[in-house]
Parts: structure tokens; C-alpha cells; sequence
């Protein structure tokens, strides 16, 4: 009987540990790594333990490193599996510099260019008819009477009502990042440079000729560039910075979601922009799925939106996962005109003639 027992008994824990194996065996494991080149506003996204672990879930390993958008295309690009910059615009280029054709692009998110600034800067434009406040933490930048003020020169001291706010000082400006080399930069342009054509796209070098001066007052005055728009927002966050910086509204939407948002944060959406796709273009075939992976499985789209992203058809997501900071945010984009960015060329040139 004892013998019987012990058989019994042994059998059983074989079949227990046998039941671990099999238990152990359902975990995910990454299948494969894949390494990607991206811009910076997509690093904390990537760096996220859940998407990482949405990613492994689905057999993904992604290691990344940060570049301009504008810039990718002069990186080695053989020895990444994927490009992620922050519009569709750098999208040719980058494939011609990795020498593939026909590579099968996504854009599972986007996010609009807004201007962040200081509440005493918000207040001072508003008064002066340079912005129209919304709420307490939002308002709308009004393109042409700012654009005017920048081709004059106006400083903040020449603004009536800034002179209660003596840490207002020197020219009416906006912090960008470079725009040869960086996607907000360059999509800084485009919207800007649509404002001064008289509300049409630049097509042409007659066009250029035409906003050249402004748009290189609008870079000279700010002196030294960033190459991302990471160093100025964080530098702004930490009480920092300019009184007016470009941003993503992701950047925006993500901290106001995690309630780290700095209490005189007021976030102006230019009443005139150029949305941002943010395009997967895959090089090596590692990596062809990720980019419809990362736009259409539920699990990263909700990721990509706690990132403060919008997914491709994701307003109501959006919305739903922004509705208790409607205080800062637009997710309707009530009010704003979105305009097309010029080509590849046009938006080089225009570049080149505003940083001199």
C-alpha cells in the first residue's frame, strides 16, 4: 500500500511540475528585436515599462535612439531596422537615403503644433490682441496679429500692460527648435509662412522670396537652436526657459494626464497649424509590421494616447481619455485652420533662408 502511495504521490508532483512548464511556457516572450531611429518627443512612449511589455506581448524587442526628423536622413540608416520621425514629410527622403522603394509607411498617431507660455505672457497677448484666452489654461493664438508684431519688433515692453511683469523683457518671440533639422521647427515654417502668403501654402521661389524676411526674423531673434523640442519643453516645466515655447500638444496632453502640469502653464493653439503624422517607415523587414502594430492593436493605442498622442481616427479616445483637463486642451481643434505643409524642397529652402 505504501508503494502504491509513494507511485501515487510521485505522479502527482510530476504532473504539477509539468503543469508549471506549461504554465511558464504561456508567458510572452519577444520573438524578435528590432532597433529604430526616432524623434525625441517619442522617448518616454517607447521607454514606457507597459508598452514595452504590449510590445513583447506581441514579439516585439524595440531598442531606439533619438534624431531630428529632418535629419534622419543623413544618418546610417542600414543599420536600423526602422525610421520614426515626427511627420510625413522626411518619409521620401529617409527612404531614398536607405535606399528601399515602395517601403509600406503608417501614421498610428499625430499630434498639432501649440505654443506653451507663462500666464502673465498669455495675458499680456490677449490684452493686446495676440491671442484670444478659451479657459483658465487655454487660448488660441491669433497668427496674423502675432506675425505682424514679430515683423515689427515688437518687445513686451512696448505691450501695453507688461509692465506689471518686469521678468517680461526683450523681443516678442517664440522658442522653436531648428528648423532644418527638426520636425516642430520645420512645421513651425509651414504654418507660419501660409499666415504670410497671404493664407496659401508656399509653392513657389516667388513665395519664398516673399516670407523669407519674416520667417528669418522669427529664427535669428531666438539665437541658439535646439535640435528637439525635449530640451526647450523640459526646460520650461522646470520654471525655465522662454516665456513662449513650440511644443507638441502630446507633450502637453501626457503631462497634464500624469496631473504634473505647472500651474501658470496656459497652452495656445495656433488658430492656423500643420498636424504632425508621426510615420513608421520600416527599413529592414524585422520591422514591417511594428508600424501597423503600433496603429491599430488597443493596447498600444491606448498607450500611445496616455503619451498625450492622438491615434489616426482616435478623436473620441482622445477626448475620452483627456475630458478631465479640458482646461488646457482643444481635442475638437474647435477653431483651428489645418493647413498642408510645402514640399520637401520648398520647406529646405524656406530653412536655409531663416537661419541666414
Amino acid at each position: 500500500m505504501r508503494r502504491i502511495l509513494a507511485i501515487v504521490l510521485g505522479v502527482l508532483l510530476l504532473g504539477g511540475v509539468a503543469a508549471v512548464i506549461l504554465l511558464e511556457g504561456t508567458e510572452p516572450t519577444a520573438t524578435k528585436t528590432v532597433e529604430g531611429v526616432i524623434g525625441s518627443e517619442k522617448a518616454e512612449f517607447f521607454r514606457d515599462p507597459d508598452v514595452v511589455k504590449a510590445l513583447k506581448n506581441k514579439g516585439y524587442t524595440v531598442k531606439t535612439e533619438t534624431s531630428g526628423s529632418w535629419a534622419m536622413d543623413r544618418l546610417p540608416l542600414k543599420k536600423y531596422d526602422f525610421a520614426f520621425p515626427s511627420s510625413s514629410e522626411p518619409a521620401p527622403e529617409i527612404e531614398t537615403a536607405a535606399g528601399i522603394k515602395g517601403a509600406q509607411t503608417t501614421r498610428p498617431f499625430f499630434s498639432p503644433l501649440v505654443v506653451i507660455a507663462r500666464a502673465n505672457a498669455a495675458k499680456v497677448l490677449a490684452d493686446n490682441g495676440l491671442a484670444r484666452m478659451t479657459g483658465r489654461n487655454s487660448g488660441t493664438l491669433l497668427m496674423g496679429p502675432y506675425l505682424k508684431a514679430a515683423g515689427e519688433d515688437r518687445t513686451w515692453q512696448q505691450l501695453p500692460g507688461s509692465t506689471a511683469h518686469p521678468e517680461l523683457t526683450g523681443t516678442v518671440f517664440i522658442k522653436t527648435t531648428d528648423p532644418a533639422t527638426s520636425n516642430s521647427g520645420a512645421l513651425f515654417l509651414a504654418a507660419t509662412s501660409n499666415v504670410a502668403n497671404d493664407n496659401k501654402v508656399v509653392a513657389d521661389d516667388t513665395a519664398i522670396g516673399r516670407t523669407a524676411p519674416l520667417m528669418r526674423k522669427l529664427i535669428s531673434v531666438q539665437g541658439a537652436l535646439e535640435p528637439s523640442t525635449d530640451d526647450p519643453f523640459r526646460s520650461f516645466i522646470s520654471g525655465s526657459g522662454e516665456p513662449l515655447i513650440l511644443a507638441y500638444e502630446a507633450q502637453v496632453a501626457a503631462l497634464v494626464q500624469q496631473k504634473q502640469a505647472p500651474a501658470d502653464m496656459v497652452v495656445l493653439y495656433p488658430d492656423t497649424t500643420v498636424n504632425s503624422p508621426h510615420t513608421f517607415v520600416p527599413i529592414s523587414e524585422a520591422a514591417r509590421e511594428l508600424g501597423t502594430l503600433l496603429a491599430t492593436d488597443p493596447a498600444l493605442r491606448k498607450l500611445a494616447v496616455r503619451h498625450g498622442f492622438r491615434p489616426q481616427d482616435g478623436v473620441p479616445e482622445f477626448t475620452a481619455a483627456t475630458a478631465a483637463h479640458g482646461a488646457y486642451l482643444n481635442p475638437e481643434l474647435t477653431g483651428i485652420r489645418q493647413v498642408g505643409a510645402p514640399t520637401v524642397k520648398i520647406l529646405t529652402a524656406l530653412a536655409e533662408r531663416a537661419k541666414g
